[in-house]
C-alpha cells in the first residue's frame, strides 16, 4: 500500500485529486481509485469531498503525519538495501494469447536478472487491461493496440504485428478466400475485443456478409473449431499457434495485421524492474517463434 500511502500525501497536500495526479503522473481517476483502495483497507474516509477540493478530515488529519512516516521509512529501507539486491512486485496486465509464449520467454530472461522480484500475472481482454493501467492496479499490460487515442498519461511501446489470416479445415476443398468466407459458417472473433473490432471492420469495408456462426474472444478455441470442421475464421497467425487441420490462406493485397505492445506510464524509471521487463518483452518478441509450445 505504499503507493496508496504517497497519493494520499500527494492530494492532502495539493487539495485536489487533479493536482495531486499531475504531480504524480496519473489520472484524475487512477487517484480516487487509489484513495478508495486505502480508505477501504483504513476502514475509515480520510477526506471531505466537493467538486472542487479534497479537504482532509479529522481522520485523515490524524493519519497524514503516520503516512508521512511510513513512506519515509519504505523509502529509507530501499536506500539501505543497496543496488545489489532488488525485491518487492511486479503487476503485468495480459491477454491470453502472450501469456502462452512471449510472457513465458521474458519471464525467463527477467528472473535471470531479478530473481527475488515477484510478478503477478493479471489476466484480461485488452479494454478492461487498459482502465487497470490507468487506474493504477497494474504497473504495465500486454494488449492489442486500441482503435482510440490513448490518455495522456500512457504510453505505447510496439512489440510485434500478427497477420490475420483465414483459418479453413484442411479437408476443405480450396477455393479463393473471398469466396470461403461468404459460402462457410463463419466463426467470429469477438466483436467487443480490440481485435474482434479489426476483423468486422475489414468485413464491413469489403462488404462481405458471412454466414455467423458462433462468436467467442479465444484465439486457441476458435482455431480448435475450425479445425473440427465447424467454420472458418479470420485470425491472427499466433507465433504459437497449432496449425494441425489447419490452412491458413493469407489475405494477399488486403491483409491487415494485429498490433501487439506494451502500455504503461512510460518511459519506466532507468535501470528500474519495470524498464527491465519491457527490455525482456522486447528481446522475446524480436525472436525468432519456436513452434507451439
Amino acid at each position: 500500500m505504499i503507493k496508496e500511502f504517497k497519493t494520499f500525501i500527494g492530494v492532502a497536500r495539493n487539495g485536489t485529486f487533479t493536482g495531486a495526479g499531475a504531480q504524480l503522473g496519473l489520472t484524475q481517476s487512477a487517484v480516487s481509485a487509489q484513495i478508495k483502495r486505502l480508505e477501504e483497507y483504513l476502514g475509515v474516509t480520510l477526506f471531505e469531498r466537493s467538486a472542487r477540493a479534497a479537504v482532509l478530515n479529522a481522520n485523515g488529519r490524524e493519519m497524514l503525519p503516520q503516512a508521512e512516516e511510513l513512506v519515509a521509512m519504505a523509502e529509507r529501507m530501499v536506500t539501505t538495501a543497496g543496488a545489489g539486491h532488488v525485491s518487492g512486485s511486479l503487476r503485468i496486465g495480459a491477454i491470453a494469447s502472450v501469456q502462452q509464449d512471449l510472457l513465458v520467454r521474458a519471464l525467463g530472461e527477467f528472473r535471470a536478472v531479478y530473481p527475488d522480484v515477484r510478478v503477478r500475472v493479471v489476466p484480461g481482454v485488452s479494454l478492461s487491461l487498459l482502465g487497470q493501467v490507468d487506474a493504477g492496479e497494474v504497473d504495465m499490460a500486454m494488449l492489442i493496440r486500441p482503435p482510440f487515442a490513448l490518455p495522456p498519461e500512457l504510453g505505447w511501446q510496439p512489440l510485434m504485428r500478427e497477420p490475420v489470416m483465414l483459418a479453413v479445415p484442411e479437408s476443405l476443398p480450396a477455393a479463393p478466400w473471398r469466396e470461403l468466407l461468404a459460402t462457410q459458417p463463419f466463426i467470429r472473433y469477438d466483436r467487443a475485443s480490440f481485435g474482434g473490432r479489426a476483423v468486422d471492420i475489414f468485413l464491413k469495408k469489403h462488404r462481405i456478409a458471412v454466414r455467423e456462426a458462433v462468436e467467442l474472444d479465444e484465439i486457441e478455441a476458435i482455431a480448435g473449431m475450425v479445425r473440427h470442421g465447424l467454420g472458418v475464421a479470420l485470425l491472427p497467425h499466433l507465433r504459437q499457434l497449432d496449425t494441425t487441420g489447419l490452412r491458413l490462406l493469407a489475405l494477399g493485397e488486403d491483409a491487415f495485421h494485429r498490433e501487439i505492445g506494451l502500455i504503461g506510464r512510460l518511459p519506466f524509471e532507468a535501470g528500474g524492474v519495470r524498464e527491465k521487463m519491457a527490455e525482456c518483452l522486447a528481446s522475446a518478441a524480436a525472436e525468432p517463434a519456436a513452434g507451439p509450445l
